[in-house]
């Protein structure tokens, strides 16, 4: 890309900062700029966007209070509530909570942003949160302003104020997105059907990365070989020839959303197939990652189950945890590579299912994943995850019948894996 862009996000969470770091190669010094937390942000500015991000981890993490603590979330999901899709309606009019935001432009929060990316060449300005892009559009941003949807429906949230006026380009990740916009109110121009960016390092330009992976992951979701005999002939066409074994032993991840809520599924996990893990059967990789303290309770939860020098001489458990989240991303990604079944709630890591991953669906946290679980059910990407106590019995049973092989396949074969690449060519051009 000849002129760079301005990559921003927000460092709440780790959705739209790990939606931006696919885009690293788009941004000015392949350098992801943070909303919430640049260097020199105005401590008026910080306190805003801080408020916030404290409120979400608290009510995230209070949710499992007795009582109250659902009673607390209900009243903050109805805030960023999404609503039936059907009957198709105008939704344009948008609430309370919006015009508060707004109100805040008018007394410049955002302003040392956007006065310091505005500069003669215009570059675009890419942002994978709606707030910094309203910003941008209120504030005079001289260049183009693009969106970027990391989630599989949104709510009246992500469109503006007045959408029908608004300038901001926005880059959906499937068509109930672009529907959902189009409903909102934003112009049908203004609106690109590109699939969410998913790290170009697992897939390779012409996908050469991701089929050799795919190959390999099939093998161990395949144990019994039942769906390959089933289906040899479109394992064929899409895959090629697979290697008569994996190069990697069945591999789970359970990975951690960014306020540390469901870090005990994790735990459990692990204490369901300890057994398997001392034979030998299957790998399990628990994401952390950048909390410090919920690297801390797995490594006290290991130690608990008694296998602590088992992990340390096989490394059959390992731990991703980074200090910064571009660390993070990197070896995410790369332990992506040799992971068979991604399971986590369901997050921006829903897309990561058309990377042939199966996803196992923990439980959800709010509206806005119960809709990203009902996409991934309805494409056939992902599985919700039963009875935690049994894990041992349905986990091997559907291993057995290829089911979670037939998942995968599902997911690279229907997903779109180029999404980074077509937001580079609307950009350009």
């Amino acid at each position: 890309m000849k002129k760079k862009a301005w990559v921003i996000s927000i460092n709440m969470g780790y959705g739209h900062q790990r939606t931006a770091y696919a885009l690293k190669d788009l941004a000015v010094r392949k350098k992801i700029i943070n909303a919430n937390d640049y260097k020199e942000i105005p401590s008026k500015d910080r306190v805003i966007w801080e408020s916030s991000r404290k409120f979400y981890e608290f009510v995230s993490r209070f949710k499992k209070a007795p009582i109250i603590g659902n009673l607390i979330f209900s009243l903050f999901d109805k805030t960023q509530k999404i609503n039936d899709f059907y009957p198709k309606k105008d939704e344009s009019a948008c609430g309370f909570n919006h015009k508060g935001t707004y109100s805040l432009f008018e007394k410049d929060w955002g302003k040392d942003l956007i006065k310091r990316l505005s500069s003669k060449d215009k570059r675009p300005f890419v942002s994978t949160f709606f707030t910094p892009a309203f910003m941008a559009e209120e504030l005079k941003y001289p260049g183009d302003i693009y969106c970027v949807v990391c989630d599989a429906d949104i709510s009246r949230s992500w469109a503006p104020l007045k959408p029908k006026k608004s300038k901001i380009k926005y880059f959906a990740p499937n068509k109930r997105t672009v529907e959902r916009l189009r409903s909102y109110g934003v112009k049908k121009e203004n609106v690109f059907l590109t699939g969410y960016p998913l790290p170009m390092e697992n897939i390779g330009k012409n996908r050469e990365i991701l089929k050799e992976d795919v190959k390999k992951r099939i093998i161990n979701l395949d144990p019994l070989g039942n769906y390959r005999r089933h289906y040899k002939g479109l394992i064929k066409e899409k895959l090629g020839t697979l290697p008569l074994k994996s190069d990697h032993p069945l591999t789970i991840m359970f990975a951690v959303g960014g306020a540390g809520a469901q870090k005990e599924i994790g735990v459990e996990v692990l204490r369901q197939l300890r057994n398997n893990l001392v034979n030998k059967e299957i790998k399990i990789i628990l994401v952390a990652g950048i909390k410090e303290n919920i690297k801390e309770y797995f490594e006290r939860e290991i130690k608990k189950l008694n296998i602590s020098e088992f992990v340390k001489e096989t490394k059959l458990v390992e731990i991703i945890y980074e200090k910064d989240f571009g660390k993070y991303f990197d070896s995410f990604n790369k332990a992506l590579r040799k992971t068979d079944i991604l399971w986590t709630k369901p997050s921006e890591l829903s897309f990561y299912s058309a990377l042939g991953l199966p996803i196992i669906i923990a439980p959800t946290i709010g509206s806005q994943e119960e809709f990203n679980r009902h996409w991934l059910l309805r494409s056939g990407f992902g599985i919700e995850q039963e009875n935690i106590d049994y894990t041992k019995e349905w986990l091997f049973d559907l291993l057995k019948d290829g089911q979670l092989a037939e998942i995968a396949m599902e997911g690279f074969i229907e997903g779109e894996q180029m999404g980074v690449l077509k937001i580079k060519k609307i950009i350009e051009k």
